[in-house]
């Protein structure tokens, strides 16, 4: 279609009732008929069709950040900004389905047994870690920190060599000047509630891949059990303290190279301070390697993101430094009320 007024959203859809964490989600087969009979009313082509190619990247909009009652809630200075961001996305989505040919959705996806969990190290009386808590590789030198043996004996290794590893690793985070190791709650474990994508996220992905024949690909990311892997692209670090290649972290390059192929690359998620920060910075890194002047493909929705704002830590101005410099190098900060015309720069 080449008149580019946004759709209006499908009766299916309430702005009230499904951005709501109690939310499950459609039967995909009950939203098959529906969006055939979208596709037909307003003449929507295969994205295979599709002249000039939108990949829409939607950054770990899953329930324990989505939402109050997630474990980890991306909730902004606002207090509300990953149910913000999530709502936004998801009508961005169905106003502009006519243009976006493919949606990727990442999930941040864990397991108990990981090093940036409380349960992976003790405190000198032996207690498990709190959450929020930043452990540096001072820390472990001076003992104040140690790792659980129960980590060790899961992973096949003694303590003194996973006391090593954490203490090498938190070096090699430090030296980045990105990131400490910081203590999350757990969060996103595979099999839960939390780790599932938001229901009225996943509707409109399953809607868009009926309506438009489009790939829906969802791509899980975190579970190597000695690193972050904030970025969708690649782990923090790859290697162990004594060379060997981490268990599980791997660079995600098929991913990258499709993205690329694509005419522009808008992105959305959360959080704006991490995954999203991490995943664009290595997009552009990518990019700068093969073809710089790539770059302006990339268009970060910026009121379709929020940052980690916990008590003690607000990293707010984090997520906008970095939002500015991925502007500076050549990426495009739009929004989701922007029109189409404008991602095409």
């Amino acid at each position: 279609m080449s008149d580019t007024t946004p759709l209006p959203f499908p009766p299916h859809y309430d702005p009230i009732q499904t951005v709501a964490a109690e939310y499950p989600g459609t039967a995909p087969q009950a939203l098959f008929a529906p969006a055939m009979a979208w596709q037909q009313a307003h003449s929507l082509r295969p994205a295979a069709d599709d002249a000039r190619r939108a990949h829409l990247l939607v950054i770990d909009m899953q329930v324990d950040f989505c939402f109050p009652s997630g474990t980890l809630y991306v909730a902004g200075r606002s207090g509300t900004g990953g149910t913000d961001a999530l709502r936004r996305t998801v009508e961005f989505m169905y106003r502009y389905l006519p243009w976006i040919s493919e949606i990727t959705c990442t999930l941040d996806s864990h397991v108990p047994g990981q090093v940036f969990f409380p349960g992976a190290h003790l405190t000198e009386d032996g207690a498990p870690v709190a959450p929020h808590t930043v452990i540096t590789a001072a820390d472990y030198r001076a003992g104040r920190y140690r790792p659980n043996p129960a980590l060790a004996a899961q992973l096949g290794v003694t303590t003194e060599w996973l006391t090593h590893q954490v203490t090498d690793y938190c070096t090699r985070l430090e030296a980045t000047g990105k990131y400490a190791l910081y203590v999350w709650p757990y969060h996103c474990l595979v099999g839960t509630a939390g780790h599932r994508l938001a229901g009225v996220l996943a509707d409109a992905c399953l809607f868009h891949a009926f309506a438009r024949g489009a790939a829906n690909a969802p791509v899980l990311k975190g579970d190597s059990p000695l690193t972050e892997n904030y970025s969708v692209f690649a782990p923090e670090v790859t290697t162990c303290w004594d060379g060997q290649p981490m268990p599980g972290a791997v660079r995600h390059e098929a991913l990258l190279k499709r993205l690329l192929t694509a005419d522009v690359i808008l992105v959305a998620g959360l959080a704006s301070s991490h995954c999203v920060a991490a995943s664009v910075a290595d997009l552009l890194a990518f990019v700068q390697e093969h073809n710089p002047y790539l770059a302006h493909r990339i268009v970060l929705l910026r009121d379709a993101m929020a940052p980690v704002v916990v008590p003690g830590a607000d990293f707010t101005d984090a997520a906008e430094q970095a939002l500015a410099s991925f502007e500076a190098a050549g990426a495009r900060v739009l929004t989701t009320d922007d029109p189409v015309e404008a991602w095409w720069g």
